[in-house]
Parts: structure tokens; sequence; C-alpha cells
């Protein structure tokens, strides 16, 4: 099964925005190999000012992401995290290479439970 997952990061190479300050997601898509490529960058303004944020730009943020099944940001606060959820958007907080967090994401989504 294929999905989308939102990366937070100012360089294309490393996990490392804030959720809430972010200017672009990048957007990776993994394949039925489970290997990830790039699809696209989203644009967007700061859903944070001042260390809070308005329902308004969160709303606007969230639905900008809404077609993802999670989000890999450096830090993620809880109005976020609400917000993300009600989208049923996965929220992770991590910070280090690009496709080290997209396969410790992988790995949790994927988790099998035996029966």
């Amino acid at each position: 099964m294929t999905y989308k997952i939102a990366v937070a990061s100012s360089d294309g190479k490393v996990v490392n925005q804030h959720f809430g300050h972010c200017r672009q997601f990048l957007i990776f898509e993994n394949d039925d190999t489970g290997r990830w490529k790039f699809v696209e960058r989203r644009d967007t303004f700061p859903a944070c000012k001042a260390g809070e944020h308005s329902e308004a730009s969160m709303q606007y943020v969230v639905t900008l992401l809404e077609d993802c099944k999670a989000v890999a940001a450096a830090q993620i606060g809880l109005g976020a995290i609400q917000a993300l959820t009600l989208m049923q958007i996965r929220a992770f907080c991590a910070v280090g290479l690009i496709e080290q967090v997209l396969e410790k994401v992988n790995e949790t989504l994927n988790i099998k439970t035996e029966s």
C-alpha cells in the first residue's frame, strides 16, 4: 500500500523544522517495495506566530496535508497534533536525515500484531 508523508525541512536533507514555523513541507511517497521518492514541495505560511497559532492558519496547513498519512517535524505542538489527528494524520516528532526519519515513521505505521 502506498502513502505519503509530509516532512518539515528547511534544506531537503534533514527534518529540522517546527511544524508551526514551517514555510514548506516536502512530500514523499513510498511504493509497494518500500522505497521512498520525493513527490513535491508544498509551500505554506507558518501557522504559529509569537508562540500562538490562529485556528484558521492551523486549519489551512492541516488541509494542505490532508492526503498524507503522517507528518514528521522537529517539534509539533499539542494544537497541531490535535488538528492533524482530527484529519486522521499521524504526527511524529523527529530530527535527523529525512531517509532515516521516513524509515522510522514507516516502521511505526506498519506495526503488525500477531493473533
